[in-house]
């Protein structure tokens, strides 16, 4: 994100790749910097010191899209990704935790400094925290520890609850009272709205039938190894759109009728409650990893599979209006100007080598209104 002389940057790492034996020393930070000279005015890290050590506190990454600054606030929004470690301290108490019947009302293993998985609101001129709300629990996990059975992993869960996106900014009415609000979509495929005064939830799509346990709740969509929400959601103030990838193939039931479908798909929520108001699959029967685009009561996004389609729809029912197919997969988003929407193609990196379905391509396309 750049201002007029600013650049306001989340650091990612690929550590979360790396071995057993090697991982992982890396912190997520924000950092503010000269837009002229690059010079570093402030940088906060989310996670405390390790002090170079394996074995503690790593991860934490601020990825997936920019963030979201309010002026009037003098606030800038971020949210981060899962730990890729933790100290001892933390994973006996996540086993302590796994062997107990009666769960506890508070997630007893999560401590005031470990921001992963969190949406905060960092002061624009000192980078000070001004309020955090961790939203994922424990949630440890690193490439090489995809299966926890392993001894020398971390215990799960691993709830793959790392948001991919920054939070938007909205401003609603709930229960006729006026709120501005940061919405962020996870990984989990629940999605969250906060008072961006505060911090305070105003509304999810999560309800847990107890604390801790995803059992019997109500995502936007199921959540995945890649998503759930994954790059960026939408809105056009009225709601809330995001993208559900369904990369690990679960049942995904469309609102509001029963239909279920393993593919992925796009979701609408109400922008004052959270309520689901209608979901489309795929109908090439791809995921969904792509951000979505809203413009003039039309939603835009992609599909992974092999032939590439995008889709149009119709913002206030999810009806597919139009669609194209491009000939490879579409992994990114949409771009619209002046009546036009641009894309590219190809996804033939990162996770699209271990897909056989993902396709390359390197094609920029441009559909306008006549």
């Amino acid at each position: 994100m750049v201002d007029v002389r600013h650049v306001y940057v989340g650091t990612s790492s690929n550590e979360e790749t790396v071995s057993i034996e090697q991982c992982c020393i890396f912190r997520g930070s924000f950092v503010k910097l000269n837009a002229r000279t690059g010079k570093i005015l402030w940088r906060i890290y989310m996670l405390p010191d390790n002090f170079g050590h394996r074995g503690e506190y790593a991860g934490a990454a601020i990825w997936g899209s920019s963030p979201s600054i309010d002026i009037y606030r003098n606030h800038v929004y971020i949210a981060t990704g899962n730990l890729y470690s933790a100290p001892k301290n933390v994973r006996d108490c996540q086993e302590r935790q796994n062997n107990r019947t009666n769960m506890p009302t508070t997630d007893e293993c999560v401590e005031p400094e470990n921001h992963s998985d969190s949406i905060i609101a960092l002061d624009l001129d000192t980078g000070k925290i001004k309020w955090f709300n961790q939203l994922g629990g424990y949630d440890v996990w690193f490439f090489a520890c995809n299966n926890v059975s392993n001894p020398k992993c971390p215990p799960g869960p691993n709830l793959g609850a790392d948001f991919a996106a920054a939070p938007m900014m909205l401003t609603t009415y709930v229960d006729g009272i006026k709120r501005d609000l940061a919405v962020a979509v996870q990984k989990s495929g629940f999605a969250w709205a906060l008072d961006r005064d505060n911090g305070k939830l105003i509304w999810s799509t999560e309800r847990y039938l107890q604390c801790l346990s995803y059992e019997n709740s109500l995502e936007a969509g199921p959540g995945g190894l890649t998503g759930g929400g994954t790059w960026g959601a939408a809105t056009d103030k009225k709601r809330v759109y995001t993208n559900i990838a369904n990369s690990d193939r679960k049942n995904f039931t469309l609102q509001p009728s029963i239909k279920v479908t393993t593919a992925g798909g796009w979701v609408a929520m109400d922008s004052k409650s959270g309520r689901l108001l209608w979901s489309t699959a795929d109908p090439s029967n791809g995921t969904a990893n792509g951000p979505v685009t809203v413009a003039n009561g039309v939603v835009i996004g992609g599909s992974t599979f092999r032939q590439g389609p995008m889709y149009a729809m119709n913002a206030m029912t999810g009806e597919i209006l139009w669609s194209y197919k491009t000939g490879a997969t579409i992994y990114g988003g949409a771009s619209v100007s002046n009546g036009c929407i641009y894309f590219g193609h190809g996804y033939k990196v990162s996770v699209g080598l271990s897909d056989p379905g993902f396709t390359a391509g390197n094609s920029l396309f441009a559909f306008c209104v006549a």
